[in-house]
């Protein structure tokens, strides 16, 4: 299992774009035979602030996500919504056990 929490920052002018352009992504990546969460979560006193967490079966399934139609036109939708580069960081579950690689 892999957990991404991708933080991101997006201009206050176009945070309703992102939530809109967002909201099809995440449609869709939860069809992914290969994909178990994906969250969006939207910063309480900052509304220009968002996190992604999302939920793999395998390093293998980013990789197939990354390659799908919705998740590329979302990238390049959202590209100039954003105030900074999107910061993706990789997690690797402890507890519950039989949810760890190792």
């Amino acid at each position: 299992m892999v957990v991404y929490c991708v933080n991101v920052y997006v201009k206050e002018e176009n945070a309703e774009a992102f939530i809109k352009a967002t909201e099809a992504n995440h449609r869709e990546t939860r069809k992914e035979e290969g994909n178990l969460r994906f969250d969006v979560l939207r910063h309480d006193e900052d509304k220009s602030r968002f996190m992604l967490y999302e939920v793999y079966r395998s390093p293998e399934a980013v990789a197939a996500h990354k390659e799908t139609a919705h998740y590329l036109a979302w990238r390049d939708t959202v590209a100039p919504f954003m105030a900074k580069d999107r910061e993706g960081i990789r997690f690797s579950p402890l507890f519950p056990e039989e949810e760890r690689e190792w």
